[in-house]
């Protein structure tokens, strides 16, 4: 069967199969009166396919000529076929010629659908149509003849969807639905001011790319296809040029086509954007029936269809999806459905003049002005007159009401006004007389402030007695006082009688119940109860969310606060939402400079959680000029940003640097907090570590012992700040060679981290705690340990973070003194490799990598590794942790020549001598490295 005999009786075949049997023998009736022979070439098909289940799995049709992926039309090399019609093929193609790259979509036309003088009109239509550049339309970017006389077309490759299955699948609202509608009359519009009707507009030549802008497809296409010689637009039973669904009743009579013709397309596919449904209904789809409805039926208004389908769900049982449907016809009914309506005028005179006329009463109803396809009546005009002014007239009569209501509104707040009063004269009297009786402290005494403030609480309950709202603030004063004092549990006493007075109380304003949550949850925090403080203040995160608009300082405060608690629970993500939160409101909206820095160390914070010692480092010195250039340089704050960085600086081996910033901390703490405030016990502690790296144990065990009897009794036994401390108590018995006392104490620190859930510090203690279970010999505990620790890090800071290299080194070293050699060395590469990648090539925890690697390589007899221990040896001194490993290179190196005879071990052993007399010197209290180095001198005699 030739191609064009199979195109007459596709569509036709496609139609009869959608029919019964009754209705498909009245349609061959039909169709064998107008041509019998057609007729009973249909008939002898559809026997074929009631007789054969494989009916048509092989195209009657063959393929287009060289029509196959990887073969060249013109210059261009097909890729994938994308679509087939009655017209053709679509395929994705690609330059093949090598002037450029493009890829396109190239429409290969069936032959017989253009003149013979294709070529040449090809030629002249594609410079008409390169004038068709909008950013709405697909242009058309080249046309014509293949060597093999194939007709292609070369199209602006989009991606993207029909614009009506886009609709319906993003559930589009009717707004963005109008929007876009216009992006496609803007484009036709374009197209119609340079002579080009359209002739064929559908959804399926209508897309919509993923980021919501429309393409128009085939602009042009007819206008290449038509000859100079007049040809009828379709025939009954012939191909169309056309899709029937979408035509106008003068394209199916085949009438010539004018611009209102694509007007009447255009109507269609709004009518269809609206309802998602096509304007007619029909009882049998054919092809004759169509025609019929498309010149004589009526459409039904788009909000009556919308009902029907509302009907139709809400019979289905979608009650929801029915009133849904019902809202959307209300939006519909009146001017849209006008509109609609008259671009679907059966005679063209009836319809829109243009797609800018359509265009334009679509504006028109957006903007809540008469549209042009209504009746002009007076009350038409005035009720949209109404709705367009509905905010003015309505302010208008509100203040007539409101007017109304002053006087009485008035008489209100007087009375509030003087309640108000007598409650600020009521605070005003009480805190002159609290001050007042402060002048009985004997002179050159300093005053008592903690006697002070409990003296006004005592006082407030006598002389406030009956102001609930002003003793509930009174007590929120004075405990945050205590809060900044460092009295945590005595501000926690104070806060839960000022919540019971608040839940007793009707008029107390929403500012004081979140300031009184927020307070709380401070204290919780600070006492080391984070989930209580989630517990606490997490039901109130919806009023917070809707009252920052009212109380923007609260909230962001309240954010802050429980995005502190979270973070301190682990819950880094969720913390992360509500300090962004916080600072979007400090930053927008109260221009709270120490606020904003408060916030800019709490995302400091969460990159050092996870490890980021650089970019935290460098989040902290961003906070730490901010404030200075807005609170000076004794600012509280100063002294908590300064031991976070010398913590950074120590993570990262910066020791010299890290101990200066300690000491400038803490010399700020002293004089702005005093001796035992948290905030000055914490630089302490951070400048104690540092004295740790450089070897003054002595000192620094004094300090952290002080520390902790501190924390102790300010904090309870099990507050998140011992775990850190006995760790440190910890680590230096084992550098000073007490491995029992070190034992004890890094189980302490194991025990109150389990409790408090802290698995940074958990997988940091285990990690210690199997090092110095490794020198006691104790390898199989060790080794659980070391393997817990990986676990955990693995699950805070994922699975490439250096700290896992670290944790493979232990191991390694482990594994190999439990005679797991090949395990061990696979570990040791490992880590190498991870701290490489995740420090740096100089970074200390690399070189410890790389000197446990050559150690164990040089043993076997590897003289390149042994070379590397020369190099690693004379690593630079200006770097403590740098200068630990140098010592350690040297002495494995000599370890290794003192097996040997003559001149290298002589010179062995004097290296040796000479490296326990600078430990000595350097390391008076003793050290870990030391004992390691005093046993390799023992060894070689």
């Amino acid at each position: 069967m030739d191609a064009e005999r199979w195109q007459r009786l596709s569509p036709l075949l496609d139609a009869l199969f959608e029919l019964d049997p009754p209705a498909r023998a009245l349609r061959l009736r039909e169709l064998r009166d107008e041509d019998p022979a057609l007729a009973e070439e249909l008939q002898t098909l559809i026997a074929l396919e009631e007789g054969h289940e494989d009916f048509l799995a092989e195209p009657l049709v063959a393929a287009l000529s060289g029509a196959r992926p990887g073969s060249n039309v013109g210059p261009y090399r097909l890729e994938s076929l994308l679509g087939e019609g009655g017209m053709g093929q679509v395929w994705l193609a690609s330059r093949a010629d090598g002037l450029y790259q493009r890829r396109v979509a190239l429409k290969l036309l069936r032959p017989g659908l253009a003149d013979t003088n294709l070529r040449i009109r090809f030629t002249r239509e594609r410079q008409i149509l390169a004038r068709l550049a909008h950013p709405h339309i697909a242009r058309l970017l080249d046309a014509g003849i293949s060597t093999d006389g194939l007709p292609y077309l070369a199209l602006e490759y989009v991606e993207g969807e029909p614009i009506t299955d886009y609709c319906r699948n993003h559930a589009t609202a009717l707004d963005k639905r109008l929007r876009m509608f216009q992006q496609i009359c803007d484009a036709v519009s374009h197209a119609h001011a340079n002579l080009i009707v359209h002739r064929d507009l559908k959804p399926s030549n209508i897309l919509v790319t993923p980021g919501g802008d429309v393409r128009l497809l085939d602009f042009g296409i007819a206008k290449l296809l038509d000859t100079d010689v007049p040809i009828p637009e379709q025939t009954r039973t012939g191909v169309r040029a056309f899709t029937l669904h979408y035509a106008a009743p003068e394209q199916v009579r085949g009438e010539p086509v004018t611009t209102m013709t694509d007007v009447y397309s255009l109507g269609v596919v709004l009518y269809e954007l609206l309802t998602e449904t096509k304007p007619y209904r029909l009882k049998r789809q054919t092809d004759a029936e169509w025609e019929e409805a498309i010149l004589a039926a009526d459409p039904l208004r788009p909000s009556q269809a919308v009902l029907r389908n509302a009907e139709t769900t809400g019979g289905e049982g979608g009650d929801a999806d029915a009133a849904a449907l019902r809202r959307h016809a209300r939006q519909l009914t009146g001017d849209l459905d006008n509109i609609v309506l008259k671009t679907l005028s059966k005679r063209p005179e009836q319809r829109y003049p243009s797609v800018e006329a359509l265009a334009l009463d679509l504006q028109r109803f957006e903007a809540g002005r008469p549209v042009q396809a209504r009746a002009q009546s007076l009350s038409y005009r005035f009720n949209k007159y109404v709705q367009r002014h509905r905010w003015a007239l309505a302010t208008a009569t509100l203040v007539t009401l409101v007017l109304g209501a002053a006087l009485a509104i008035v008489a209100w707040q007087a009375r509030q006004a003087v309640q108000e009063a007598s409650r600020a004269q009521a605070m005003q009297d009480f805190m002159v007389g609290l001050f007042e009786n402060a002048r009985g402290t004997p002179e050159g005494e300093a005053l008592d402030l903690r006697g002070l403030l409990d003296a006004s609480v005592a006082r407030g309950n006598r002389e406030l007695a009956r102001q609930p709202r002003a003793r509930a603030e009174l007590l929120g004063v004075v405990a945050r006082l205590r809060t900044g004092l460092g009295d945590y549990q005595e501000a926690r006493v104070l806060l839960e009688r000022q919540a019971a007075i608040i839940e007793l109380t009707d008029d107390i304003p929403s500012s004081l119940r979140l300031e009184s949550l927020t307070q709380r949850g401070q204290v919780l925090r600070l006492l080391g109860e984070s989930r209580a403080c989630i517990e606490l203040m997490q039901p109130w995160l919806d009023r917070a969310r809707r009252e920052q608009a009212q109380l923007p300082t609260q909230a962001a405060e309240f954010y802050s606060q429980l995005g502190r608690c979270r973070r301190a629970n682990g819950e880094r993500q969720s913390a992360r939402q509500l300090f962004e939160r916080s600072l979007l409101l400090r930053r927008e909206i109260l221009d709270d400079d120490v606020g904003e820095v408060e916030n800019l160390m709490d995302m400091a914070g969460l990159q050092a959680d996870v490890g980021e010692s650089r970019a935290a480092l460098a989040g902290f010195e961003r906070a730490r000029a901010q404030l200075r250039q807005s609170g000076g340089e004794k600012h509280p704050l100063l002294v908590e940003i300064g031991w976070n960085i010398a913590a950074r600086q120590r993570d990262l081996g910066q020791t010299d640097a890290s101990e200066r910033e300690a000491r400038d901390a803490l010399a700020i703490a002293q004089e702005v907090n005093g001796a035992q405030h948290p905030a000055t016990l914490a630089a302490r502690r951070q400048l104690a570590a540092i004295h740790v790296d450089q070897g003054r144990f002595a000192l620094a065990e004094g300090e952290f012992a002080e520390i902790r009897d501190l924390l102790s009794s300010r904090l309870g036994a099990d507050h998140a700040d011992l775990s850190a401390t006995y760790n440190s108590l910890g680590v230096i018995a084992w550098e000073r060679g007490d491995l029992d006392a070190a034992v004890v104490s890094l189980r302490r620190a194991i025990e109150i981290a389990r409790k408090q859930g802290d698995t940074g510090r958990l997988s940091g203690t285990l990690f210690n705690l199997a090092m110095v279970l490794h020198e006691q010999t104790r390898d199989r505990e060790a080794l659980a340990l070391l393997q817990e620790s990986r676990h955990l890090r693995d699950a805070r800071y994922g699975v490439d973070h250096p700290l896992l290299g670290d944790t493979d080194r232990m191991e390694g070293e482990v594994r190999i003194a439990l005679g797991e050699r090949e395990r061990g060395m696979t570990l040791l590469a490992d880590a190498v490799r991870q701290t490489r990648a995740g420090y740096g090539t100089t970074h200390p925890h690399t070189r410890r990598a790389e000197l446990s690697q050559a150690y164990q390589q040089a043993q076997l007899g590897d003289t390149d590794a042994l070379n590397r221990l020369d190099t690693l040896s004379s690593l630079p001194n200006a770097d403590i942790e740098l200068r630990k490993i140098g010592w350690l290179a040297q002495a494995y190196a000599a370890r290794i020549r003192c097996a040997r005879t003559g001149a290298d071990a002589v010179a062995a052993r004097e290296r040796l001598d000479v490296l326990h007399r600078t430990l000595h010197a350097q390391r008076p209290d003793g050290s870990a490295i030391g004992r390691e180095i005093d046993g390799i001198r023992r060894g070689c005699g």
